[in-house]
């Protein structure tokens, strides 16, 4: 056995929430990490190996760190836009497309930069975006994403939007930002080949991703699934998010969503969707056959009135289920803290007090995001072996005051909370609730600039 000291150990934690396969919880425990990956973990008591660092987490509850499965960060750059308060899904998107059409490759990477920051912010270690907007002429937005999430060092599963059925057509986007079904898939092809990692512990993968029924032909989602298959990469879309969406699938392809995605080669267990408000009972349990994952965003399905999704049936029916906090103007604060506590709240006024709790709200914020993205057991669980993701919630002051009886439950009931260390493959993005980024605030005046622009307060 090697006599090597590991490079960090996270030691004296209140309690460490291994979300492993046993759900073990780890009194006094503590967390080796060595080459980017986990390489034990204990309870008070049992010895943790030398480290070159150690970082006391007194007082503090340490977690896997937790997983976005659902975003469109360049919104950020229309948060909190007035003119959209008031409407539901499709009048909020016919009222913000004609501003998103401005978005460059510039734009794209400093609101993915300040984005993925935000989230570090609120222990998040891994995000997923769906970036469906490609207007001509604004350059490679999937490329500057990519290089702003390397850049900040969080880890990234950025899809392949796409668009390509519009006005014209009977879609909802604007014409001038819709693609044809044979570009977005020769430039879904290409992204896949020239960014994605299948690797143990990768840091970039890429999905394919187009937009939803109302703005793509059944075709593309026929052929996207088709790549997806040989290209052995995931596939994601809006999904039966609110009753316009049921109405438009209905009248558009004469079905209901479940079985629109069934027939185009959909109910997959590659496939994650996103929203899933409003399958009947009998969807639900095809969906959990399936194996289908749902990324449930509770805070965007309240602000523009979609319902809320029946996630204690899913879960049941065998779907995996993990947390979005979807795009700026439908959900402003990009906090996964934030969706676990709002999972709990709504889970408990949709099922019953029992159907949220602290520890299901967690589980849905790491192993669920983790099995959405075909990474379980990688990534959402802090075992020997798993990457290095990990983050630590300090459980003092006054909003903790009191909650001593159980540090999950505090964790997810009590706040505000934000993490207090954030770390990615052994590596910390916050310290002592402090972001890293020594550049963040010179890409916080550049959004500033580019928000204006966007929301036509400059020209």
């Amino acid at each position: 056995m090697s006599t090597e000291p590991v490079e960090l150990v996270l030691r004296n934690a209140l309690l460490v929430a291994t979300m492993d396969d046993e759900r073990r919880e780890l009194p006094g425990g503590w967390v080796a990490i060595d080459g980017g990956l986990i390489h034990s973990l204990g309870r008070h008591g049992e010895p943790a190996p030398p480290a070159q660092h150690t970082v006391d987490c007194s007082e503090s509850l340490v977690t896997p760190g937790l997983i976005n499965t659902h975003h469109h960060i360049y919104q950020n750059l229309t948060r909190a836009y007035p003119p959209m308060t008031a409407k539901p899904l499709f009048g909020w998107l016919q009222t913000l497309y004609p501003l998103w059409r401005a978005i460059t490759a510039e734009a794209v990477y400093t609101s993915t930069y300040v984005g993925l920051a935000e989230l570090a912010l609120s222990g998040c270690t891994t995000s997923t975006d769906h970036l469906y907007l490609h207007p001509r002429g604004a350059g490679d937005l999937l490329g500057a994403e990519i290089d702003a999430a390397r850049h900040l060092g969080l880890r990234f599963h950025p899809t392949r939007g796409s668009m390509s059925l519009g006005e014209r057509d009977g879609g909802l986007p604007p014409d001038d930002v819709v693609q044809d079904d044979d570009e977005i898939l020769a430039e879904s092809e290409r992204a896949v080949r020239r960014w994605h990692d299948p690797s143990h512990g990768a840091m970039t993968r890429i999905a394919l991703a187009p937009c939803s029924p109302f703005s793509v032909t059944e075709d593309l989602m026929v052929r996207s699934a088709e790549l997806a298959e040989r290209l052995d990469v995931r596939l994601h879309t809006h999904f039966a998010e609110n009753a316009e969406d049921d109405a438009f699938s209905l009248a558009r392809f004469g079905c209901r969503p479940t079985e629109y995605l069934e027939r185009t080669g959909w109910c997959t267990d590659r496939t994650w969707v996103a929203h899933c408000v409003m399958p009947d009972d009998g969807e639900v349990a095809r969906l959990g056959a399936a194996g289908v994952g749902v990324a449930h965003c509770p805070s965007s399905n309240l602000i523009l009135s979609s319902g809320i999704s029946p996630v204690a049936a899913l879960r049941a029916a065998g779907c995996p289920v993990g947390l979005g906090v979807d795009g700026s103007s439908s959900a402003d604060a990009a906090s996964l803290w934030l969706e676990a506590r709002q999972a709990m709240l709504v889970a408990k006024l949709r099922d019953g007090p029992p159907a949220g709790s602290g520890r299901t709200s967690l589980e849905m914020a790491t192993r669920g995001g983790a099995a959405c993205l075909g990474r379980l057991g990688e990534l959402g669980v802090l075992a020997p072996g798993a990457v290095a993701d990990v983050a630590v919630w300090r459980l003092t002051g006054p909003v903790f005051a009191g909650a001593v009886a159980d540090p999950i439950e505090a964790w997810v009931r009590c706040g505000p909370a934000s993490a207090w260390h954030t770390i990615v493959g052994g590596r910390f993005l916050v310290a002592d609730g402090c972001p890293l980024a020594t550049d963040l605030d010179e890409h916080l005046v550049l959004h500033a600039v580019n928000a204006a622009r966007l929301q036509q307060l400059i020209r």
